[in-house]
């Protein structure tokens, strides 16, 4: 398994539920495992930035279409995910253990990982920056003013974005 793919649109449709305590993701009207969905080592976000975001897993197995295995929840808000949407990326697998990126950190500073297919634009997003996996932190300073750090976190070409995020991340 790679550290990291160059395609943060996989495809996905569907809701998905989660057992916190087995890890089992439930789908229904997914296509997990079937080509161009859900594949192991991708990362599956529970819900979306615009809405009600739970965070990021890693799929360690795929069971059939409709059935799934996170390594993990540590990088999740803890909130009950059913009936959720969800969206699949092959994101740096490092950063769904990286504090600074998990939904589990909530009342910190909100962080999230982007593609970045074009130079200067993420999912139809200015980011002013290069071509790769791309971290944006934002947070209010002392003035209460908002503020948006960006730091590339893997430089390559060719990577494949999907829908466009809410900006600055909610």
């Amino acid at each position: 398994m790679a550290l990291w793919g160059n395609n943060d649109a996989v495809g996905s449709g569907g809701t998905v539920a989660l057992n916190y305590s087995t890890g089992v993701v439930t789908g229904s009207g997914t296509t997990f495992g079937n080509v161009g969905a859900a594949a192991t080592g991708n990362v599956i976000r529970f819900g979306d930035r615009s809405g009600t975001y739970f965070g990021d897993a890693v799929i360690v197995s795929i069971a059939g279409t409709q059935s799934l295995t996170i390594g993990s929840t540590s990088g999740l808000s803890g909130a009950s995910i059913g009936g959720t949407t969800f969206t699949v990326s092959e994101c740096p697998v490092y950063t769904v253990g990286d504090v600074k990126y998990s939904e589990s950190s909530s009342g910190t500073e909100d962080s999230f990982v982007y593609g970045v297919g074009a130079a200067g634009t993420a999912t139809g997003t200015q980011f002013e920056t290069g071509v790769g996996w791309v971290g944006v932190t934002t947070y209010m300073d002392t003035d209460n003013n908002l503020r948006v750090k960006k730091e590339i976190l893997v430089a390559m070409s060719g990577i494949t974005t999907g829908n466009a995020p809410a900006y600055p991340p909610a």
